[in-house]
């Protein structure tokens, strides 16, 4: 499971990669995005699915701060 959850985010960071990703911890990703940049875009294109694993359901959620925090 850790593995497949590992390559779900590593695609994230794929389609995230116009973004400047600072770090991920585990299941999170931290970016330092234009404050123009819309959370929900991000969470839309975290929740696709690679193509190797169509039909699952993927959720994201994400916040906006000026500095790294745990939610």
């Amino acid at each position: 499971m850790q593995a497949i959850a590992r390559d779900i985010l590593c695609y994230a960071m794929q389609t995230l990669r116009h973004c400047s990703i600072v770090m991920h911890i585990h299941d999170e990703l931290v970016i330092e995005a234009n404050p123009r940049m819309s959370l929900d875009a991000v969470c839309e294109q975290m929740r696709r699915t690679p193509p190797w694993a169509d039909g699952l359901i993927l959720d994201a959620a994400g916040y906006v701060t000026e500095f790294y925090k745990k939610d």
